[in-house]
C-alpha cells in the first residue's frame, strides 16, 4: 500500500477525479490501481479554499513506485509507506463476576466502558440518573420553551451525557488505536460515514439521538443491565475496597453489592463529588475555563474564512479556532464552536444560568456560536478544598440567573457595548438564539472583574486573527461555566484505580479527559484495567 498525501480539489470538484490524479502521480494507468480509499480530508482555507485529501492506494509493483521503507515528495504531494498500526482489540472473554461490575454514568466514558465490559462477557450494570435520550430530548425542549427545569433530565444528565446536546465533535489531539474503533462503532450505529475520513469529524445533535439508541440496543444485546433513573447516592467500603452502593431508583432506594465500580460521573455531577468527598475519596480542585458564548452571523464567518468562495455549495459552513494571551498571562480561547447552531440552556440546578452550544449535522442555522473562555485556576476560586471550583461555578451561574431576571433567561450584550462598558438595549444584526429568552444588560454586573478585563483585552486581539470576530453586533451570552470538570478524582496511572480499591474514576467528569472521543477512550481504558485486574485474580486463585 502507498499513502498519497496532499491531493487537492477545488470546492465542487468531484472526488471521483481523485483516481485519475492518483494514477497520474504514480505514473500508472487507472486500470493498474488495484484499490483506492480516502483516509482523510480537510479544508485548507489559508489562501483560496481547497479540499486536501490523503489516499491509500494499492498498485502492481509498488516497489517500482516507492522503494521499500522510503518516501518521495512530488510537488505539494508526498508518497510514503504507512507505518503498521494494529487495530484495537477488545479484551478476551473472562468468567462472569459475582457481583457484576457497575458503571455509573451513561456519557461517552460510561457507555464505552460498559461496551468493553459487556464484550468481555461481564454483563455490567449501567446506572444513569437521567432518562433515555428520546425522553430526555422532550425534557430539554420543554425547558427551552417554558423554563421548567428537570434536575435529572437536561442538557447535562441523561443518556449520552452533556455531549448529546452539542455539535457531536469527535476531534482529539492524541493518537490512540481506540479512536478508530470508536469512530467505526459510532458509524455502525448510524453516525454519518464521513466521520471516518473528516479531519474534524462531527455527528450533530440530530444524528446523535438515533446513534445513542442503537448503541443502547447493542449494549443490552450483550447483556448490559441498563438502568435509567437510577442515581448513585453513596458507596461503602470494606477493608479499603468498594463493597456496596446505595442507589436511588424510580421505586425507591436500594443497596447494590459491588466490588468494582467504573465511575464516569460527567462534569456536572456535583452531588456525586460531595458524596465522594464525604467518603474520603481523594480528589483535588483543578484548573478549567469560564466565560461566555459569542454569536456571529454564519455568513460573516464564511466570508472571513472563504472570502470570494463564501457560500459555495462545495464548502461546509466555516468554523474557527482562536486563542491569545492577555496581560498577566491568562489564556483566552474559543471552545466548542458550533457552526450553524444555537446557544442552549445547560443548567442542571435551580436558580442558575449556564450555557452551551448545539448544532445539527447540516450546520444550517443562521448563526455560529462558540465559547469564549478564560483559563482559571484554584487561586481564582475564592475557597479551599477539592470542591472550591464548584462553588465558583455556582456563584457565576446564580449571578447570571439574577441578572437575567429569572425564569432561566440569560443576560446578553452586544460586543460594542461590552467593550464600551455600557448596557445593551437590544440587538443589532445578530439575533441571539438562546431560549427560553434573553435580557439585554451589562455583563460586567455578573462576571468578576478579572474575567471581563481578560475578555475585553482579548476581543480586539482575536478580531485581528479572524476578521469580524469583534464585530460590534456580535452577541455575548453569559455564562459558559461547564467547559470541563472543576474536580479531578485521583487514580493510579498504572491501575486506573482510586486509592479506594475497586473504584475506577474515568472520563471528563473525573478530570481525566476532555471531549467526546477522549472521554470514551478513557472509559475503555478503565474497563480494560478492570478486566485485567480480574484476569490476574482468576489466574492466581
Amino acid at each position: 500500500m502507498i499513502i498519497i498525501e496532499g491531493l487537492r480539489l477545488a470546492p465542487g470538484q468531484d472526488p471521483a477525479s481523485l483516481k485519475g490524479r492518483a494514477a497520474k502521480l504514480l505514473r500508472r494507468r487507472e486500470s493498474e490501481l488495484l484499490s483506492l480509499r480516502i483516509l482523510r480530508r480537510a479544508i485548507d482555507a489559508r489562501e483560496e479554499p481547497v479540499w486536501v485529501y490523503t489516499m491509500a492506494v494499492r498498485v502492481r509493483r509498488e516497489d517500482a513506485v516507492l522503494p521499500r521503507g522510503g518516501q518521495r515528495r512530488m510537488g505539494a504531494q508526498r508518497l510514503l509507506r504507512p507505518e503498521p498500526s494494529p487495530p484495537y482489540r477488545l479484551p478476551e472473554s473472562i468468567p462472569a463476576l459475582d457481583p457484576p461490575p457497575v458503571v455509573a454514568g451513561a456519557g461517552p466514558a460510561g457507555l464505552f466502558a460498559a461496551l468493553v465490559l459487556a464484550s468481555a462477557g461481564l454483563r455490567p450494570i449501567l446506572l444513569e440518573r437521567g432518562k433515555p435520550v428520546e425522553e430526555r430530548r422532550r425534557d430539554v425542549e420543554r425547558f427551552r420553551l417554558t423554563g421548567v427545569l428537570c434536575p435529572d433530565s437536561n442538557i447535562q444528565f441523561g443518556e449520552g451525557g452533556a455531549g448529546a446536546f452539542s455539535d457531536g465533535k469527535l476531534q482529539t489531539g492524541t493518537r490512540d488505536p481506540r479512536h478508530r474503533f470508536l469512530l467505526e462503532t459510532l458509524a455502525a450505529c448510524g453516525a454519518p460515514p464521513d466521520i471516518l475520513i473528516d479531519a474534524k469529524p462531527h455527528i450533530g445533535t440530530d444524528f446523535l439521538f438515533p446513534v445513542l439508541q442503537n448503541l443502547r440496543h447493542r449494549l443490552t444485546a450483550l447483556g448490559t443491565d441498563l438502568r435509567f433513573g437510577h442515581t448513585l447516592e453513596d458507596l461503602r467500603e470494606t477493608e479499603g475496597r468498594v463493597s456496596e452502593l446505595t442507589v436511588r431508583g424510580p421505586e425507591g432506594t436500594y443497596a447494590l453489592p459491588c466490588k468494582a465500580l467504573i465511575l464516569a460521573p460527567g462534569h456536572s455531577a456535583r452531588d456525586t463529588f460531595s458524596m465522594l468527598q464525604g467518603r474520603g475519596v481523594p480528589m483535588e480542585a483543578k484548573p478549567f475555563a469560564v466565560g461566555v458564548r459569542i454569536e456571529h452571523l454564519q455568513a460573516d464567518c464564511d466570508a472571513a474564512q472563504y472570502r470570494a468562495f463564501a457560500g459555495h455549495p462545495g464548502l461546509p459552513p466555516a468554523s474557527y479556532k482562536l486563542s491569545c494571551h492577555v496581560s498577566g498571562g491568562r489564556g483566552v480561547f474559543s471552545f466548542c464552536v458550533c457552526p450553524g447552531g444555537e446557544v442552549v440552556p445547560a443548567a442542571s440546578e435551580p436558580g442558575g444560568v449556564a450555557t452551551n452550544g448545539m448544532s445539527p449535522y447540516a450546520r444550517d442555522g443562521t448563526n455560529i456560536n462558540g465559547g469564549l473562555l478564560v483559563g482559571v485556576t484554584p487561586a481564582d476560586f475564592g475557597g479551599d478544598g477539592p470542591l472550591a471550583g464548584i462553588g465558583f461555578q455556582r456563584r457565576l451561574e446564580q449571578a447570571a440567573y439574577a441578572l437575567g431576571g429569572g425564569g432561566y433567561h440569560a443576560p446578553v450584550q452586544r460586543v460594542e457595548d461590552f467593550l464600551s462598558g455600557v448596557p445593551s438595549e437590544g440587538p443589532g444584526r445578530v439575533l441571539p438564539t438562546y431560549r427560553p429568552g434573553v435580557t439585554w444588560t451589562d455583563l460586567h454586573a455578573c462576571l468578576p472583574p478579572f474575567l471581563t478585563a481578560a475578555l475585553r483585552e482579548a476581543l480586539p486581539l482575536l478580531g485581528r486573527k479572524l476578521r469580524g470576530f469583534d464585530s460590534p453586533d456580535a452577541v455575548l451570552t453569559a455564562v459558559e461555566s461547564r467547559s470541563s470538570s472543576p474536580v479531578r478524582i485521583l487514580r493510579d496511572s498504572d491501575t486506573y484505580q482510586s486509592p479506594l480499591e475497586g473504584l475506577y474514576p474515568c472520563g471528563e467528569g473525573a478530570g481525566c479527559a476532555g471531549g467526546i472521543l477522549s472521554a470514551a477512550a478513557d472509559g475503555m481504558r478503565a474497563a480494560e484495567h478492570l478486566c485485567a485486574s480480574f484476569q490476574e485474580t482468576s489466574a492466581s486463585s
